[in-house]
This record gives structure tokens, sequence and C-alpha cells, in this order.
């Protein structure tokens, strides 16, 4: 029993004929005939009575009854297989860090799914160095992240420069200054992320030369969360632009002058599944596309 012969059955029931069937089906007579004494047989019952009039068995009318809806899963599932196989279903793990997880990715999100709106995405928010760990554990899929310190499992694919600023209390000192540098943040306290957070080390290599008098720091475990205790007073912070739309009211924002301070972001994934397949493929297709700074910049 297969599907094409469950449609033929459906069609000569429908018809109330082989003959009529056979036509529409663009079959020989014949070939009607033989599947459904193959149907009858597989089944161990008869399904159609003999006599010049057609006319369905009792088991024919309850096996019709049921075949409508099974014809129906059949053919959602051809379908979803089809689709399948060109990427257009299924579901995606894909993990992402902050602050992309809160200010870009709703919206790519959104974008996509009006694309391809049969695909899932499962979305794991973590640090670079937690989601490269789970790639490699076959966890997620693939990443959207900062770059990582690299192992020869995994492949790194730079896309954009998150852009970093410094946030000040309005009425802070170093709010008279024309511009910063480094230098500039010692003496005055600093407000710092989760000690994994790949944002407070950059802050760290950028403050490494400017001297070996401690640092007074307060550390705030959320990165959008830091503008608030500027906001508050409690002092100054390195922070991704994209958070500070709008900033905070009662505080400003300061380009820093430094080399590298930006934070190169992209995709991230295990080296042996690059180029990804299927349903990943397509959505990390889709975020090259959206995110990719032109021309990009090492």
């Amino acid at each position: 029993m297969d599907l094409k012969t469950l449609k033929t059955f459906q069609r000569i029931v429908a018809h109330g004929s082989f003959q009529r069937a056979a036509e529409e089906l663009n079959y020989a007579q014949s070939t009607v005939t033989m599947q459904i004494q193959k149907l009858e047989a597989d089944l161990g019952v008869q399904l159609i009575e003999r006599g010049r009039k057609f006319q369905l068995t009792e088991a024919g009318k309850f096996f019709f009854e049921q075949s409508v809806g099974i014809v129906k899963d059949l053919e959602h599932l051809q379908t979803s297989l089809a689709d399948f196989q060109l990427g257009e279903v299924g579901t995606i793990r894909l993990g992402v860090t902050e602050p992309a997880a809160s200010f870009r990715l709703p919206g790519l999100c959104k974008r996509f799914e009006a694309q391809y709106p049969h695909i899932r995405i499962a979305i794991e928010i973590a640090s670079t160095q937690s989601l490269s760990e789970r790639i490699l554990r076959g966890e997620i899929d693939f990443a959207l992240c900062s770059a990582p310190e690299l192992e020869k499992d995994l492949y790194f694919e730079p896309l954009f420069k998150e852009a970093f600023v410094v946030l000040l209390p309005e009425r802070h000192p170093l709010a008279q200054k024309s511009s910063l540098v480094p230098e500039d943040i010692r003496g005055h306290r600093l407000l710092i992320t989760a000690a994994t957070c790949p944002y407070r080390r950059k802050l760290e290599i950028l403050l490494q030369e400017t001297g070996k008098k401690p640092l007074d720091t307060m550390e705030i475990g959320s990165m959008t969360a830091l503008k608030y205790y500027v906001q508050s007073g409690l002092g100054v912070a390195l922070v991704p632009e994209i958070v500070l739309n709008p900033f905070p009211e009662g505080t400003t924002v300061m380009k820093m002058n430094s080399a590298g301070i930006d934070m190169t972001c992209g995709l991230l994934s295990k080296a042996s599944e690059y180029p990804l397949k299927l349903t990943s493929a397509k959505l990390y297709q889709f975020l090259q596309q959206e995110l990719i700074q032109e021309p990009y910049s090492y």
C-alpha cells in the first residue's frame, strides 16, 4: 500500500467509476484495476463490490473514510521532506552574546521568519567562551559572538565591529574634556562586567599599559545594566554604542581615541561542519548578508 494507490482508490470512489478515475489519472484502466486488486490483497479485505454497479463494501466505506486523513498527512509529509531538503523547514539552535542578543537579533529574527516561516530558531544567550564549548559539544549549531580564542576545531568569520564609547554622568570631571584616551580613565571608578565577558577583557587590554596603579572598579553582571549605574553616578563605563539608544538622561557619551577599542564580531561554527547545510545554512547566509560591513577591515 502506497500513496499513489491510496490516491487512485480515492479517485475511483469520487467518480464511482474505474474508467473515469483512469482517465483523470492518465492510467490504463487495467493499471487502476491491478492497483485496487493489490490493495485488497495487502489489506486482506474486499473494498469494492463485484458487479455492474459501483458500490463500496462496508470495509471499503470504512477504509475510504480513514484514507482521506492518511493521504493528507502523507502529502503534507512529502511537502515537509521536500522543504527540509531545501533547508526551508526545521529548527536551528543559535547561540548569541550580548548586546547582539537584545539589540540586533530581534529585528533580524523577524525578517528571517518572514522569508522562512517554517524554520524555528532556538536562541541560547551566553558568553563567547561558553558558546564555543557548546558548539564543540554539538549543543548548538553556530553562534553570533565576539571573536573567540580559536581552537583548531572552530571556524570564525568576522562580519562587523561593535563600536564602543565611554558613558559618564553628565557632571563627571571627564565630561569636560574634548576627547578621551585610556589613561584618562585611571583615577576614576570604572564600572566593569563579569570576568568572563570579552568586553571586560577588551577594557583590561586597553588599560594594561596605562600604569600599574590599581583600578577602582565596581563589577556589574549585566552589560545592558551598566548604563543605569552610570546614570546613578556610581562611575564611568566603556559600553557598546548600540546599548545607548537612547542613552539615559543625566549621562553623556564620549568617544575614546584608541586603536583597537572596537570589538570584532561574527559567526562561529565547528570547523568540520563549515560550510553549514540545510536550515542552518539559510540562517548563516542571512546573517552574513545582514551584518557584514563592506569593506571589512581586519
